[in-house]
């Protein structure tokens, strides 16, 4: 039992740790978000425009919850499966505003971005059930 608590612990340092780490910079969100986001995250970074952003909580939560999405997807899952969802949802749908709203990971995001404590309470592949519902 000890164990186990002792890892919980330790990814919960891991998880607070990496969260810390905002940057600030309107060159780089424009460059990674190809100028149309005002944060994201680029793990273990969330980049921001302005500092202005970092006060916003739920903009934060939206991002955090990012961060475990690729936490769980270990990086380059999170990454390859926001592609292949976007470009799929693409040629579903032909607008790319509405294939960014359909991918399972920003659903999850955008459903729970007000709700402060869900990180606390969220459980782990959380996102697998915005990426059954139908989304268009």
């Amino acid at each position: 039992m000890a164990a186990k608590m002792r890892k919980n612990v330790e990814c919960q340092w891991i998880f607070r740790y990496f969260v810390t780490m905002v940057v600030v910079s309107r060159f780089l969100t424009s460059v990674f978000s190809l100028g149309r986001a005002q944060g994201m995250l680029v793990f273990p970074f969330i980049l921001i425009k302005e500092k202005r952003f970092q006060q916003n909580a739920s903009f934060m939560n939206h991002e955090k919850i990012h961060f475990q999405q690729a936490v769980e997807l270990l990086v380059v899952g999170f990454y390859l499966l926001y592609l292949l969802e976007f470009v799929i949802r693409l040629l579903q749908c032909r607008s790319a505003t509405r294939a960014y709203h359909g991918i399972s990971l920003e659903r999850e995001a955008y459903a729970n971005d007000h709700n402060l404590g869900y990180l606390k309470e969220r459980k782990r592949w959380a996102w697998l059930r915005y990426l059954v519902r139908s989304a268009i």
